[in-house]
């Protein structure tokens, strides 16, 4: 099942995509559920499926606003430097343990949404990552457990503005301007993705490909990335591990390649789909 959540004649839902049309979960399933952060909440997939089987689409794709697919998680979790060429890229030492830092809920958008380029950055960077829905509570989760937990996948773009994430040694600042990060275009469940380990991961700018690579090249794979997490907070439903960017990134590139006004960045993922992003200068 594909879960997505999208506006429609100004309104905000929920649906499960069927060919061409969304399902309005928020209709089908008789206004139980806000959004999919209380369906992930009430453990209720199975219920959203059933509520979807058989019915037509009450949109067609075409006709709606994509918004991030889980708008408002409790966190969102970033590992960086995830993939060994991107490590080297950067010149970092390798680290026992993953990378990680918050990105936050106002800071994305969805796909065919404008990701902008601040106005006080020319450094506006693309990350392409895969992005891990987490869909139970868990606590000191083994790495045998650790899938267990997860809801789905879907595609992400940790755009990253370059020059303020080296401010300090934390990357927090880089990562958090508001309308850099794109989340989408929509959630494909756990049960169609069983391994993460088997995907392929694209990033295109104006469509020359600038990122390849596959998600069995993680330094730290999700299953390890999971338990970590869970062994210092609790894992909640709905929250978004974003789990690295493999190397190729637009800083590192002899020019320097940036995001600007105009470019269209893809971020396309083997069994999920494409997230497609215009960029934009900050009003």
């Amino acid at each position: 099942m594909r879960l997505m959540t999208y506006e429609a004649k100004g309104a905000a839902s929920f649906g499960a995509v069927s060919g061409d049309g969304v399902v309005d979960l928020g209709k089908a399933m008789g206004g139980k559920y806000a959004d999919i952060l209380s369906v992930l909440e009430a453990g209720a997939l199975a219920e959203a499926a059933k509520a979807a089987e058989g019915r037509p689409a009450d949109h067609a794709l075409a006709d709606v606003t994509f918004l991030p697919v889980v708008p408002n998680p409790n966190k969102i979790i970033c590992v960086g430097l995830n993939y060994e060429d991107h490590r080297i890229e950067t010149g970092r030492e390798p680290t026992g343990y993953p990378v990680l830092f918050p990105r936050y809920a106002n800071c994305q958008v969805g796909h065919q949404q404008a990701m902008v380029k601040p106005k006080n950055s020319d450094m506006f960077d693309y990350e392409g990552e895969l992005a891990v829905i987490i869909g139970k509570a868990g606590r000191h989760v083994s790495r045998e457990d650790a899938l267990s937990l997860v809801a789905g996948y879907s595609c992400y773009n940790d755009g990253s503005v370059r020059d303020w994430q080296a401010h300090t040694h934390q990357f927090m600042p880089g990562k958090n301007f508001t309308a850099t990060g794109g989340f989408g275009p929509w959630m494909v469940t756990a049960d169609e993705i069983p391994d993460p380990a088997t995907l392929t991961l694209t990033t295109r700018l104006n469509g020359q490909v600038v990122q390849n690579a596959n998600t069995d090249q993680l330094i730290f794979n999700i299953p390890f990335v999971i338990s970590y997490i869970s062994s210092f907070m609790e894992l909640q439903p709905g929250d978004v591990i974003a789990s690295g960017t493999p190397g190729g990134v637009g800083m590192k590139r002899t020019p320097p390649l940036f995001m600007k006004d105009g470019d269209t960045v893809e971020v396309e993922i083997s069994k999920i789909g494409t997230l497609v992003n215009p960029i934009a200068n900050e009003a």
